[in-house]
């Protein structure tokens, strides 16, 4: 071929130009349901606008090539008009009646025939390219004026749809933050309904908690928390279940703070309380309500005086040595009047350990000696004042071995319970906390897509609500359809188990159902499962089971 010019790019351009505007497109039906993450949302945008300059620099090429090739066809079109005046000449030049009619010169002419044939046979071809040439020029043309009327068009249009996208982005955090305050607040509605210490307060032994209760259907799901609510310190329950055993109470402080010593202070003096400023062992420390009275009469005084201790230790600490104050809610400790009215064998266990506080061996000082009813048989490590406490199993051989039946707390009500009302006794609606199949689906669903996505923005309740139900939620069906393509939509559950951690929580949830097994991490499974489940129904505790009846 003398010349050519073939189709450069063209198509493979416009179908850039095409994905570009699709990539647009889909930012902005991303930005809808608020499902992609705003990082990836300016890296697509970024990512568009570093091919539009590919496309620019693209076209800039092919406009240079083409232009290049309509010179050379122009330097061509002299010779081309001559090829075509010899083409017509050399037609009209041989006759092919004359070949048979010479005699002599016969072979002579046929010779020239054939070479005048050839010749013309090549100008033909040369003037047939040509014309194809300047008919893909003017088409490469063409379309190379609509790709650049295109791109200038997705030019002009880029940045303020952009515009609108990041104005969209900043809806979205703004939305997801008030959004992650209105969860916070059905979490916190949710949790904040256990003492976090024992009292003179009935035990609350609902029989619609406990894990033998018959909810009249089948399959029943439920979640059944060990202790509650921060595991950390000593538990009430357990010191009870220790002091029965026979242990004293500096055995019994050793175990759930590790490695301190009991000393005798100078604790004369007040503390400064919101109830006023109140003698600190005469007053104070005879009204702290924080363990049943009762428990003195009945094989846990040891305890006593180890509350007693951990109490006085506690505000100690908490005052910066009576310098500072302190509430007198559970908040800090609970201070009650009708404690101090009616102290029984508690006035004699103060009494008993005056003095008495717990120091870190390590350092020396007190530190921030927490309790709480019940750790469930395992008691959690925390740093007070560079003092550590052990994690331990509160168990008498001391590990997991024997746990869970035979903890020195087994016999507190919230040792093994499935939580359903709130602080103020609202079950919204739920007699207990059985989830029927359709419930418990809905609930696995919730945590198959937070589990895949790490996003929780949809996933609160949409039944037995918490206050006004939260009209971002996504329905069952809607939920159903978000998963279709993670794994499921799930229908129904086979069988449910949990793994747990030797550290004293529950480490994965594994899930059977009619879309195969699913291994979770506890921890994720508890936000999703308290985010959703109905009514107050919640996981209170890290350390949890699940049954299925």
């Amino acid at each position: 071929m003398l010349f050519g010019v073939r189709p450069i790019f063209s198509d493979d351009l416009q179908n850039q130009i095409d994905q570009i505007s699709k990539q647009i497109s889909d930012l902005e039906a991303a930005i809808a349901p608020l499902k992609n993450e705003t990082v990836d949302l300016k890296k697509k945008i970024s990512n568009a606008k570093s091919q539009i300059v590919s496309i620019e620099s693209s076209v800039s090429k092919l406009n240079q090539t083409l232009a290049q090739k309509e010179i050379e066809l122009e330097n061509q079109k002299e010779l081309l008009g001559e090829r075509i005046k010899r083409y017509y000449i050399n037609t009209k030049k041989f006759n092919p009646l004359m070949i048979f009619l010479s005699t002599g010169e016969g072979n002579s002419l046929i010779q020239q025939y054939t070479w005048y044939q050839s010749i013309i046979g090549k100008d033909k071809e040369t003037i047939v390219q040509y014309t194809s040439d300047i008919s893909s020029l003017n088409t490469n043309k063409t379309k190379l004026e609509t790709q650049k009327n295109n791109l200038a068009k997705l030019k002009n249009n880029l940045e303020s749809r952009f515009s609108f996208l990041a104005n969209e982005i900043t809806k979205a955090e703004n939305y997801k933050a008030e959004l992650s305050q209105k969860q916070k607040s059905l979490i916190a509605e949710k949790t904040a309904m256990f003492n976090t210490s024992v009292g003179d307060v009935s035990s609350s032994d609902d029989p619609a908690s406990r894990s033998d209760y018959n909810p009249g259907f089948s399959p029943a799901f439920a979640l059944f928390s060990f202790g509650a609510p921060h595991r950390k310190g000593m538990s009430q329950y357990g010191a009870y279940g220790r002091a029965k055993s026979g242990q004293n109470y500096e055995t019994i402080l050793k175990a759930y703070y590790g490695d301190i010593k009991i000393e005798k202070i100078d604790t004369s003096g007040s503390i400064k309380t919101d109830k006023g400023t109140l003698p600190f062992e005469d007053n104070y420390l005879v009204g702290i309500a924080e363990m049943p009275a009762r428990w003195g009469d009945d094989g846990g005084y040891e305890a006593l005086k180890a509350q007693a201790i951990a109490a006085r230790t506690y505000a100690l600490n908490s005052t910066n040595n009576l310098s500072g104050s302190i509430c007198t809610t559970e908040a800090c400790q609970v201070y009650s009047s009708t404690r101090y009215n009616s102290p029984g064998k508690w006035k004699q266990a103060v009494e008993d350990t005056k003095g008495q506080v717990i120091k870190s061996n390590k350092t020396g000082k007190i530190f921030s000696t927490m309790y709480a009813s019940t750790s469930g048989g395992a008691t959690i490590s925390y740093s007070s004042n560079d003092h550590t406490t052990p994690q331990l199993w509160d168990t008498p051989c001391g590990n997991q071995s024997c746990w869970p039946k035979e903890s020195y707390e087994k016999a507190s009500p919230w040792y093994y319970k499935g939580w359903y009302k709130t602080r103020s006794n609202n079950s919204y609606g739920r007699s207990h906390p059985w989830l029927n199949n359709s419930e418990f689906a809905d609930i696995i669903n919730a945590i198959l897509y937070f589990d895949k996505t790490d996003d929780s923005s949809h996933l609160s309740q949409v039944e037995n609500c918490i206050g006004a139900c939260d009209g971002n939620a996504w329905s069952r069906d809607e939920l159903r359809r978000q998963v279709g393509d993670k794994g499921g939509p799930i229908s129904s559950i086979n069988s449910i188990s949990v793994d747990y951690s030797t550290s004293g929580v529950t480490k994965n949830v594994r899930v059977s159902t009619d879309k195969g097994d699913f291994t979770f991490s506890a921890s994720d499974f508890k936000t999703a499962f308290n985010l959703r489940a109905p009514g107050a129904i919640v996981i209170k505790s890290d350390l949890f089971n699940i049954e299925k009846k």
